[in-house]
């Protein structure tokens, strides 16, 4: 009955997603047809392009879910045709590291070493880039006395990259697995369970599910990024040999590794390389389940240092992707659209989310005939029909809803759900900065706070100076929304309301949850 149930809402979830393009280019359309200026015109194009842009996202977002119930199987006739294991490869199990705590690290590595696995086939490998003497110091008598080979670089060029890539000229296993440093071993059966499907030698890599440990509810909440993207999004790329590798809790083949030129030295690393190991016809694969925990993200501040990382990144994958494209000829259309979502995914999320702020506040005072409605008319279900917003008004319910759905529903909270919504305008801003930085080849590849202010002695200072941007869109939103209030534009400031509301939460967030 359960299952039945979920069977029927995983079709009503694909039509939520289809009415949500469906109401955006219903708006652009009309707004097209009663433009009466050039002004209006070129607003009604914008946001026809934003629709477009929004339904092509949408309409991924429903083919992912969808084909994400079908990986089961897929991988279920892989699973059947292993044959044994007769001989072990060599492994090396690396481990970067760069200023972290060395109580983690060391608890983490102790733990890792109780992988099973021959003991005279494997090895351990820590990766330390760290600049504070205290740091090196410690970490480098830790893996003297348990056996680790300690391999210590004086810059940190190509980040990560740079540390796997020199990693690979002080070593020489056959297979290669990655751990961050804050992952804690939960299952020591990982590399008995991944090694029978490298017996294809076309395989580069496998994926395990990425998860944070149990925290507090924001930090449970952020986990929903993770457990939305391997549950739904990582299964269904990987019907398309696209699994993306993510960075750690995976086994790789040096043979592939050596194939594409090592991993390219930008900030995700991890997204490059999985493109270029395609690109050099190897196989990929996802295998669904846990076998390490990562420190959750207990505040604002991390997540925002991880998402302009992560967008960072991102916009640099697009131009390389394009900048690759005379050689994709042998992918298929599906193979090429999703790394294209992927690299403007979050741009997605927030780029092309900002500029839907601003085109929706020039709408609201445009010379578009809305009907214009008092407060008391607008609350009279008789006036509905002549709402010219209905479908905008449809667009944003859904958007606004399908996220608390899909929660309650797969992840049994709908206060996360909640949260995730105000996540994406919260965190809009900044990644739009990250998205611009990397586009103009300016700025670092992570995000700097003021150091003017010590956020332990005035915390609200803090968050107001580091969301100055934030802040500063909110009040221009909030000032039209009450204008427009009284003239009388009723739906256009509640609209604009709700968006200064929202992007708000930048620094509500960041001033509770630090």
């Amino acid at each position: 009955m359960y299952r039945n149930r979920l069977v029927s809402f995983r079709f009503v979830t694909v039509l939520m997603f289809a009415i949500l393009a469906i109401s955006g280019l219903g708006f652009s359309i009309y707004m097209i047809y009663i433009a009466n200026s050039l002004y209006m015109y070129a607003l009604a194009i914008s946001f026809t392009i934003l629709a477009v842009i929004a339904g092509f996202f949408n309409v991924t977002a429903s083919v992912w879910y969808y084909r994400s119930f079908l990986y089961k199987d897929y991988l279920k006739k892989i699973t059947k045709k292993l044959e044994p294991v007769k001989t072990f490869p060599t492994v090396a199990i690396a481990v970067p590291v760069y200023n972290e705590d060395p109580k983690h690290v060391k608890s983490n590595m102790l733990r890792l070493m109780k992988l099973k696995y021959p003991e005279d086939k494997l090895r351990y490998y820590l990766l330390d880039d760290s600049t504070k003497t205290e740091v090196t110091s410690e970490l480098k008598s830790f893996a003297r006395n348990h056996n680790i080979v300690y391999i210590h670089r004086e810059s940190r060029q190509g980040f990560k990259a740079g540390a796997l890539n020199n990693f690979l000229k002080h070593s020489s296993e056959k297979l290669i697995a990655i751990f961050d440093y804050d992952e804690y071993l939960v299952d020591t059966n990982f590399l008995l369970d991944l090694l029978p499907y490298f017996n294809d030698k076309k395989l580069s890599y496998i994926q395990t599910t990425k998860k944070y440990a149990k925290g507090s509810f924001f930090s449970d909440s952020v986990e929903l990024f993770n457990a939305f993207f391997f549950r739904f999004i990582q299964p269904a790329r990987a019907l398309d040999n696209t699994a993306i590798f993510a960075g750690s809790c995976g086994l790789i083949s040096r043979d592939a590794i050596e194939s594409v030129g090592g991993f390219p030295e930008f900030v995700i690393e991890d997204t490059f390389f999985s493109f270029e190991s395609d690109m050099h016809d190897f196989k990929s694969l996802y295998i669904p389940k846990v076998y390490a925990l990562g420190r959750p993200l207990k505040t604002f501040t991390e997540l925002m240092r991880q998402q302009w990382r992560y967008n960072y990144g991102n916009t640099q994958f697009i131009g390389y992707f394009f900048k690759k494209s005379k050689k994709l000829r042998r992918f298929t259309t599906l193979t090429s659209m999703d790394y294209i979502t992927h690299g403007f995914s979050l741009n997605y999320l927030s780029f092309v989310l900002v500029l839907f702020t601003i085109v929706s506040m020039l709408i609201a005072f445009s010379t578009v005939p809305f009907v214009s409605l008092t407060i008391t008319e607008f609350m009279q279900s008789k006036y509905l029909p002549l709402d010219f917003e209905a479908f905008g008004v449809l667009a944003f319910l859904l958007s606004f809803i399908m996220p608390i759905i899909l929660t309650r529903v797969y992840f049994k909270s709908i206060r996360k759900g909640f949260m995730i919504f105000m996540l994406n305008y919260a965190l809009a801003i900044i990644r739009t900065k990250a998205a611009l930085a990397a586009l103009f080849n300016k700025g670092a590849a992570s995000i700097r706070w003021s150091r003017d202010i010590d956020p332990n002695k005035s915390r609200l200072l803090f968050s107001i100076y580091n969301t100055k941007v934030e802040l500063i869109f909110t009040g221009i939103l909030v000032a039209l929304g009450i204008y427009a209030i009284n003239i009388n534009h009723v739906p256009g400031g509640v609209w604009l309301l709700w968006y200064g509301i929202m992007y708000s939460c930048a620094t509500i967030l960041f001033y509770k949850y630090g």
